[in-house]
């Protein structure tokens, strides 16, 4: 249920955001995005979101709207506001920051993007993919874009060697790996394999080591401990029911039907296990600090945690626009990282220099050099609706128009 006043839903942490005329932006500009955050909640599609926003470094905006529990579709339960720093899932935003984990290789100089990944992993070269780079494994060319297993349960996110050896052995869809095919979750395992293999560490202990722990991120982690999970919002699917075609589109990107892909967001194994590509939990300023950090060239706070040619790298397309395999529509890849696009592109108007990641429909986490901005925006609604996308895009629209392209 949605409340007539949303401000019984909404938390807003004012010490934490700045006068926006400090960052270039004004307070009619950061009003309507908040406006387009509200009728995006109005929808009843998103039961708990929350959004950071800087702007020249600078906090603007760091607030929640929804609940952590008590208004799931279909339940009337006592309902708990969700914190700004609550802990949600980026689904698959989560891959660039795993990717992040590669790209500290190559700062520590145990790797190059141009190297085979079956110079690492030798079983990995079965099928002909002996000549896959670690660049176009970041790129979504690795010719595996879905775990070759129908239906697989969620028990199969315990068996990481089994799945390491199922997508060594799986032949490529395109042998000559020059075509683009979202690797929605298969690619994480490969890329975590890479980093356990070459740096001895296991992931949960490079992300907290390499990129939690230098820029002081409060959960930035794979899944979340159990004494954390209170603090979790369920996701949900919300809306209607995806009908054919967008049944079939769902199942041919994730592998699993849409409330399957829902339910196991919610599992023990999903909270619990490593999984590079879709399940790392964050705060929406964990997140948001990470992009920062690339905005400004691998440094936070005083901090280095990348080399600016390395972040230049990460962020540097692999190629022209091309048509997905697999998400069914034209984008643009670097090595990790899902790139913007102009006149409109996943991040709002005019965003061709933006870089960043998309998760599960709705999650979005990026940065912009040309508005020098870095966003994390979370949510746990799961739906198809048209009227979220158009909410979602007007959101965008806000910050876009808010946070006017600097000059150079």
């Amino acid at each position: 249920m949605v409340p007539r006043d949303l401000r019984v839903l909404t938390r807003i942490d004012r010490a934490a955001e700045c006068d926006p005329a400090d960052a270039g932006m004004s307070e009619a500009g950061v009003a309507a995005i908040w406006s387009a955050m509200e009728r995006l909640y109005r929808t009843g599609l998103q039961p708990a979101m929350t959004l950071v926003l800087r702007r020249h470094g600078r906090i603007v905006m760091k607030r929640a709207i929804g609940c952590t529990s008590g208004n799931l579709p279909g339940r009337r339960d006592v309902q708990v506001p969700l914190e700004p720093d609550s802990p949600l899932c980026l689904f698959s935003a989560s891959k660039a920051i795993s990717a992040l984990l590669v790209h500290k290789l190559v700062d520590l100089g145990q790797l190059s993007l141009e190297d085979r990944v079956a110079d690492y992993i030798p079983e990995f070269a079965a099928h002909g993919k002996g000549r896959v780079s670690v660049r176009q494994l970041l790129a979504h060319r690795a010719g595996i874009p879905a775990l070759p297993v129908r239906n697989p349960p969620p028990e199969i996110l315990r068996d990481w060697d089994g799945i390491v050896r199922m997508l060594c052995a799986a032949p490529p869809f395109d042998p000559n790996f020059g075509k683009q095919a979202y690797h929605a979750l298969t690619c994480g395992y490969i890329v975590g394999e890479l980093v356990r293999r070459i740096s001895g560490l296991e992931l949960r202990q490079a992300l907290h080591d390499w990129i939690a722990e230098p820029l002081r991120c409060r959960y930035l982690g794979y899944g979340l401990a159990p004494e954390h999970r209170v603090l979790l919002p369920r996701n949900a699917q919300t809306g209607p029911r995806p009908l054919w075609p967008l049944t079939t589109y769902v199942r041919h990107a994730v592998g699993v039907s849409f409330d399957q892909a829902v339910d196991l967001s919610n599992h023990d194994a999903f909270l619990s296990e490593v999984v590079p590509a879709g399940n790392i939990h964050a705060s929406a300023d964990d997140a948001c600090r990470v992009f920062q950090m690339l905005l400004n060239g691998g440094e936070l706070d005083g901090v280095r945690v990348l080399r600016a040619e390395t972040v230049a790298d990460a962020v540097r397309p692999l190629g022209p626009i091309q048509y997905d395999r697999t998400l069914l529509l034209p984008l643009r890849f670097s090595a990790g990282f899902m790139l913007g696009e102009n006149p409109f592109g996943l991040y709002g108007p005019k965003c061709r220099q933006a870089f960043g990641h998309l998760g599960f429909v709705s999650v979005l986490c990026w940065a912009d050099p040309q508005r020098d901005i870095s966003v994390a925006l979370l949510n746990t609604g799961k739906s198809m609706a048209p009227s979220g996308v158009l909410r979602m895009a007007q959101v965008l629209g806000a910050i876009g128009k808010a946070c006017p392209v600097v000059a150079a």
